[in-house]
């Protein structure tokens, strides 16, 4: 059995950024990583995933940085959104679509309502890795190794398919490069060009009043873009009106996976984790002297922290200056999870802290972590009226603080589901059966996620 509490000595536990290497983290604890049952298994899948192309490049990555930075001075806003976790069994190329489609719905309405770019980041192409409160769960009575995605084992009720299997992660390497590769002949052919933002109002979405009112917005852009053609202006040779910029991103949760798909930039020598254009570090693994603190410590990506409601302000700083030393505007977000009620008092202190120090960060609302609960019949949700709430008074505070309320951090898909409360189809909890497909945590549906978007960009102008 090989487990990843008994790392393997490859650097010293004090070792500092300048002797840092992608095998660093090893030296270190690290939480929620499975015990393989194959040490030859994962070698060999580790291996072969090493000779893998890069799914992203240090290009993009450095762009995405640069973008950030304009986020950090207040003149963007982020918006991060996908799927809870990506799933081997419900992927294709329609799924993919809508889940864009939803995202560049958001990003118009907040970019027309606000009168700022978006910074367009999906939870997508490489989301498979969860963390779980506890090793195992009981199902039907029976104690079994409990579910850590699809990138580690099945969701199938049986000890087979809960068993950890490295080769999964060639399978996850592979959905995740088809899908960036979709997902870039989408924004890059024709899809995401202004003139189709009518086209992206799906069926289900168009028929509520939400839909209608970005209708409204996208018959707006079709005036201005006929008025800038009248004007003697080629919208044709206008790539910012035909293509986006859009980038992925995943929690770095799975160190085997990440360590494998690391590079070398040609260009500048740094390292660079190429599975994704920003990475995170989840609340249940930023322990100062963590793997997952190490090994994200030493990669030039964007990288985020998910800060819960424990988070103290010198673990917070600490976290500042092990990860960004530097202090490199956009290349760190802190997202903070705190809970709807409990922003007003648990936040400001932060804020106060990280803005005397001196560090410029990226400040983003992740409303869906904090309020997720389970309802009587077992399912769990969360109340759309808590997420918003949480929204509120993240940007409340930073207004009172003079700090700019930098994005928002949302777990959503493009189906019809029916997973959180509430919203403007008042999902009840009798509801929740009737369409509750994710893998793991509940998910906005399109039509919450745009009236969410209305509700952001009222926030932005206010």
């Amino acid at each position: 059995m090989v487990s990843r509490d008994e790392a393997s000595k490859v650097a010293s536990p004090t070792a500092g950024a300048s002797n840092w290497s992608p095998t660093s983290w090893r030296a270190r604890p690290a939480r929620q990583m499975p015990t393989w049952p194959d040490a030859l298994a994962l070698k060999e899948a580790t291996t072969e995933l090493s000779a893998y192309p890069p799914l992203v490049f240090a290009g993009e990555a450095r762009t995405l940085t640069r973008e950030l930075a304009n986020v950090v001075e207040g003149r963007a806003f982020l918006l991060q959104a996908g799927d809870c976790a990506e799933s081997f069994t419900d992927f294709g190329a329609d799924d993919i679509r809508d889940k864009l489609k939803v995202i560049l719905q958001m990003a118009v309405v907040l970019t027309y309502g606000a009168g700022l770019p978006v910074v367009k980041v999906g939870r997508i192409a490489g989301q498979f890795a969860k963390p779980r409160s506890s090793p195992t769960e009981l199902i039907g009575g029976v104690e079994l190794p409990s579910f850590r995605g699809h990138i580690i084992n099945d969701d199938a009720p049986n000890e087979t398919a809960r068993t950890p299997d490295p080769h999964r992660m060639l399978r996850a390497y592979n959905q995740s490069a088809a899908t960036l590769n979709l997902l870039r002949a989408f924004t890059k052919g024709g899809f995401a060009d202004l003139s189709q933002a009518h086209a992206w109002n799906q069926e289900f979405v168009a028929s509520s009043a939400e839909g209608r009112r970005y209708e409204n917005i996208a018959g707006e852009i079709d005036r201005a873009l006929s008025f800038m053609s009248a004007c003697g202006i080629d919208l044709a040779s206008e790539s910012t009106i035909q293509q986006v910029e859009f980038y992925t991103s995943h929690e770095a949760l799975l160190l085997d996976y990440e360590e494998a798909l690391t590079r070398q930039d040609s260009l500048t020598g740094d390292w660079y984790d190429c599975s994704a254009h920003l990475l995170w570090i989840g609340e249940r693994t930023r322990q100062l002297d963590g793997a997952h603190v190490e090994f994200l410590a030493g990669v030039k990506n964007p990288i985020g922290v998910k800060l819960g409601p424990t988070t103290t302000t010198d673990e917070v700083l600490a976290l500042c200056d092990r990860l960004n030393p530097e202090r490199i505007a956009g290349r760190l977000m802190l997202i903070t999870r705190l809970g709807a009620g409990k922003v007003t008092e648990l936040l400001p202190p932060l804020i106060r802290a990280v803005t005397e120090a001196g560090h410029p960060v990226v400040w983003q609302c992740d409303p869906m972590h904090g309020n997720t609960f389970a309802a009587d019949g077992g399912r769990k949700t969360r109340r759309f009226d808590d997420v918003l709430s949480e929204i509120r008074d993240f940007f409340a505070v930073h207004h009172a603080e003079g700090t700019w309320a930098g994005g928002v951090h949302v777990e959503l898909t493009g189906d019809n589901v029916t997973e959180c409360l509430g919203g403007v189809e008042d999902i009840l909890e009798e509801d929740l059966d009737l369409r509750y497909t994710t893998t793991c945590d509940p998910r906005l549906n399109a039509r919450q996620s745009i009236d969410l978007a209305f509700r952001v960009a009222e926030l932005l102008r206010a």
